[in-house]
């Protein structure tokens, strides 16, 4: 069975971390790009961070670069986002995105985990 599952999300206060992580399944992990993407109340979803399926490169959000850190353990099949100096912000629903381009681009979306930075 295909699947993403989040993990790690949670309350925590201004100025905190927390860190996420993605366990992916039923499909070759380390041919996917893989992102993290979230979507706040009333808003639409964005992209928050990306890495490459080697991991060599990664891509962040303008908000978060300098604070969040995008990771993969390809061996353990699982993406991390580690969130440091979290600001109220940062309270979205986030959620994992796999996606391998080619003749059929292939796209898998986590059920998503919350977030919220509050005092």
């Amino acid at each position: 069975q295909v699947q993403l599952v989040e993990s790690g999300g949670g309350l925590v206060q201004p100025g905190g971390s927390l860190r996420l992580s993605c366990a992916a399944s039923g499909f070759t992990f380390s041919s996917y790009v893989m992102s993290w993407y979230r979507q706040a109340p009333g808003k639409e979803r964005e992209l928050v961070a990306r890495i490459t399926s080697a991991g060599g490169t990664t891509n962040y959000a303008d908000s978060v670069k300098g604070r969040f850190t995008i990771s993969r353990d390809n061996a353990k099949n699982t993406v991390y986002l580690q969130m440091n100096s979290l600001i109220p912000e940062d309270t979205a629903v986030y959620y994992c995105n796999a996606v391998r381009r080619g003749v059929v681009t292939t796209n898998i979306w986590g059920q998503g985990t919350q977030v919220t930075v509050s005092s």
